[in-house]
């Protein structure tokens, strides 16, 4: 069995959405330099719908994979749905990660939760703080 599944290799290979957004509605940047995997994710928002999303990733295949996925799957969304974006339907969407290698998709998740509460805070959207835990980023780099 591959050690990545082919889904990881294309978004690896063939990363959507690199970039950046310069008049970003929402930038979100986490990560950890002890593990050297560092997101951020712009969005683009529009009525509430996520219109637009690029990533800047400077880390692994499965780090740039999981940021490619992510976008993927919130562009042309709701808000109040992509605030429900979990790193798991991110490693589903991508036919798995190893183990060793989920971090990277929690990064994936708390990077667009970043983006949306700067959005959040710059328009003064009223929010939940629970919804935005403080959890440490790349709380599993100590696997490596």
């Amino acid at each position: 069995m591959a050690l990545y599944s082919e889904k990881v290799m294309d978004h690896f290979l063939h990363p959507r959405n690199v970039g950046v957004i310069e008049d970003a509605d929402g930038v979100g940047e986490v990560g950890n330099a002890k593990c050297g995997d560092i997101m951020k994710i712009f969005l683009k928002i529009d009525g509430g719908i996520v219109t637009d999303a690029k990533f800047s990733t400077f880390g692994c295949g499965s780090a740039i994979a999981s940021s490619s996925m992510a976008t993927e799957m919130i562009k042309g969304q709701p808000v109040e749905k992509v605030m429900e974006l979990t790193n798991k339907a991110v490693v589903e969407a991508l036919d798995g990660l190893p183990a060793y290698k989920l971090h990277c998709s929690v990064l994936a998740e708390e990077a667009v939760k970043a983006a949306l509460k700067d959005y959040f805070d710059k328009n003064s959207i009223p929010y939940d703080p629970a919804q935005f835990p403080d959890a440490p980023s790349c709380a599993s780099c100590e696997m490596h």
